[in-house]
């Protein structure tokens, strides 16, 4: 009879209970009904977020969430003058690794470690800045405070046509040709041959991919941040302690070993296929894709799709993937911190201090962070900010399936680099890029085309108050 009491009395306290609500409905409960709007570039991390992540987040908190994905121009030209104006119209941004010291200069953006700090009841204890690979740390100011919650990385790699490179064939004519045995590239002489070797245009197959679109920012940084660190030409050549890129006033923009990295980078538009003078990022990754070219330069968060998606790839079960070509002594600067043999590309989410939606952003940005929502994102997207994503039984899988690529990043991604840490990043692009597009499309030579860059660049930093002189 007492146990029946007991059992009874048990029974009637649980029933009692009110039902406990999870953290993202109890933290949300004074903001449901409200939308927040975002704006990032169309890529494939991008749209996960728009397709998965967003109506996700709404059934779990009520916040609705209006995500744009749009070209990467139009995504920068929107934010930036939403943040000047004060104007509010975003309650998120996408904050690319390169330009996120000048929106620290000009007080754009929410201090997430303070806003967190200010409201713990906002905090989730599922999200932690700590779980985060070293990449958040290009978010953060000089007292380490998070400005960013990072939601995708990767690196441009070397990716490579395997059917065609272990084609028993193919080596035979290689090696009769060349002389030595086809394998990917390990310096710039080797890469050319491979190059010149597989342009077949009757076969519509071209040596290699080049991102060079004569009038876009893409092709600047290929050449910068791609290109020339495999030269050994680090940080656009600009020498910060003297305010300056050209030779003459201590930097190396225009010196002869960037010279040689711009004519050899211009050189191989003779074996890359008709649309790259026209190719950003997005359409060397469809030319690769498409199996236009046996080889390239591909920013990470295409590879897996490359490897693994047949509805989007035609080279499925064919790509290979490892380190790109380089200088003698470039792979040493890399390893001894004193240079880097490739671009650490990425982004984050941040709140403009103009939002009108902080809390609800904040909430977003803690739930986009979660270790759990990353590995099918990162399949999604290539894309791996947070350690733990690299052990996880999908990304394992699909790892296996793309030759590597996850376990590339994670092992040797130290060995490349995000864009230098200049606030005056875009104004010193948009001041150099025109003399790009010239010698992309021959109205100048590779040397003209770098004497007029460093001039440029030097009035440039000069009129920004960083020359020396």
């Amino acid at each position: 009879m007492i146990k029946r009491l007991l059992a009874t009395t048990l029974v009637s306290l649980v029933i009692a209970q009110p039902a406990m609500a999870d953290f993202w409905s109890d933290a949300a409960a004074d903001l449901k009904g409200e939308t927040i709007r975002g704006v990032s570039e169309s890529t494939p991390p991008s749209n996960y977020v728009r397709d998965v992540l967003a109506p996700a987040f709404t059934e779990a908190t009520g916040i609705k969430v209006e995500f744009e994905t749009t070209s990467w121009d139009q995504m920068y030209d929107k934010a930036i003058k939403d943040m000047e104006a004060n104007s509010g119209i975003y309650d998120f941004v996408y904050i690319e690794q390169d330009i996120i010291y000048s929106y620290l200069a000009r007080d754009f953006l929410v201090d997430l470690s303070e806003a967190l700090a200010n409201k713990p009841e906002l905090k989730s204890a599922d999200f932690s800045f700590d779980d985060f690979t070293t990449f958040i740390d290009n978010f953060r100011n000089e007292n380490g405070d998070v400005f960013g919650v990072p939601m995708e990385a990767f690196i441009k790699v070397y990716l490579y046509r395997k059917d065609l490179f272990e084609n028993p064939k193919e080596q035979a004519a290689f090696k009769e040709k060349y002389g030595y045995d086809l394998a990917p590239a390990k310096n710039f002489e080797q890469y050319r041959d491979i190059a010149e070797f597989f342009t077949r245009p009757g076969d519509q197959l071209w040596g290699t991919t080049v991102q060079a679109a004569s009038g876009h920012p893409a092709s600047f940084y290929e050449f910068f941040e791609s290109i020339a660190p495999t030269y050994g030409v680090y940080n656009w050549g600009i020498n910060l302690d003297a305010g300056a890129a050209s030779v003459e006033n201590g930097g190396q923009m225009n010196s002869e070993l960037a010279k040689q990295a711009l004519a050899y980078w211009v050189s191989l538009l003779d074996f890359a296929p008709p649309e790259a003078t026209a190719s950003t990022w997005d359409e060397v990754a469809s030319t690769f894709a498409a199996g236009r070219a046996a080889q390239g330069w591909v920013y990470g968060e295409n590879a897996a799709w490359i490897a693994t998606n047949p509805e989007k790839s035609t080279v499925v079960g064919k790509v290979g993937v490892t380190l790109p070509p380089m200088n003698d002594g470039v792979m040493a600067d890399a390893e001894a911190g004193k240079g880097y043999i490739g671009y650490y590309d990425g982004g984050a989410f941040g709140i403009p201090y103009s939002s009108k939606r902080k809390d609800a952003a904040l909430l977003w940005l803690e739930y986009i962070g979660q270790p759990s929502v990353q590995a099918d994102w990162a399949l999604a997207g290539s894309r791996v900010v947070h350690q733990a994503t690299y052990d996880d039984p999908k990304v394992l899988a699909q790892d296996a399936k793309a030759d590597g690529y996850f376990t590339l990043m994670k092992e040797k991604g130290y060995l490349f680099k995000g864009a230098p840490e200049y606030p005056f990043h875009a104004q010193v692009r948009e001041a150099v890029a025109p003399f790009i597009y010239e010698a992309i499309i021959g109205q100048l030579s590779a040397d003209e085309a770098l004497d007029k860059a460093a001039a440029a660049a030097d009035a440039e930093l000069k009129q920004l108050g960083y020359s020396k002189k």
